[in-house]
């Protein structure tokens, strides 16, 4: 994904953002909030000619790149790892326990093994030594498959819902299933409280999307810059 095409996505999500709770325009909200999705996650198809920025992200990239941690850019020390993971387990948060009303993806059989990490909540407000861990010992192939199968599952969510649904509030009693699991982490209890502000149209929008958008950008400006430092 160029900067032409990030600026098209960009400008196509103006006009979901616009257009995502009236419920007369469901169809075509749906139809180009897929179409956003499928441009951020790889679906890890042989062959697919259509690369999306998850692709071009992981195209030729080396492991030690994906590991590594701290990293020295401008809006992140975080490794590319930790975004794809993070990223991923917010989607999985919020689209199955919120939107839902379902268990995670996470808790399906053989994908905590996969990961490899004890880390079960959304990652957010980590230590720099939880960080260098996850960073180390997280799963590669397993972290791949488990954002196929959380970007999968969205998608399934996605077109169960009905004209009207996208400006519901979310549920208080699932916000407080998401904390008493532990999904999120008492130190990190503002974002619960942001999200019980949010209607499932809203999340929509930031954790079904943008969100994912913003940490493939930061991964990519990783990227770059260590394969420029060496």
């Amino acid at each position: 994904m160029n900067a032409e095409q990030r600026k098209v996505w960009n400008e196509d999500h103006k006009q979901l953002t616009a257009m995502i709770l009236i419920p007369s325009e469901h169809k075509e909200a749906v139809s180009l909030l897929l179409r956003q999705r499928a441009l951020l996650y790889a679906d890890g198809e042989e062959g697919n000619a259509s690369l999306s920025y998850e692709d071009l992200l992981l195209k030729d990239i080396r492991e030690d790149t994906l590991r590594c941690y701290p990293v020295r850019s401008p809006d992140t020390r975080n490794s590319i790892v930790w975004h794809l993971w993070h990223s991923a387990r917010i989607e999985d948060i919020t689209m199955n326990m919120l939107v839902a009303g379902t268990g995670q993806v996470l808790d399906t059989d053989g994908m905590p093994q996969g990961l490899n990490i004890r880390f079960h909540h959304s990652g957010n407000e980590m230590t720099e030594e939880e960080m260098a861990e996850l960073s180390a010992e997280i799963g590669i192939e397993g972290l791949l498959a488990y954002r196929r199968a959380v970007g999968r599952r969205t998608n399934e969510i996605i077109a169960t819902l009905a004209p009207g649904q996208f400006r519901q509030k979310v549920d208080a009693g699932r916000i407080k299933a998401v904390r008493d699991q532990g999904a999120v982490t008492e130190k990190a209890s503002w974002l619960t409280d942001y999200w019980s502000g949010k209607t499932i149209g809203g999340l929509m929008l930031m954790p079904a999307t943008r969100h994912n958008f913003v940490h493939l950008n930061k991964a990519m400006r990783i990227k770059s810059k260590l394969r420029r430092g060496r």
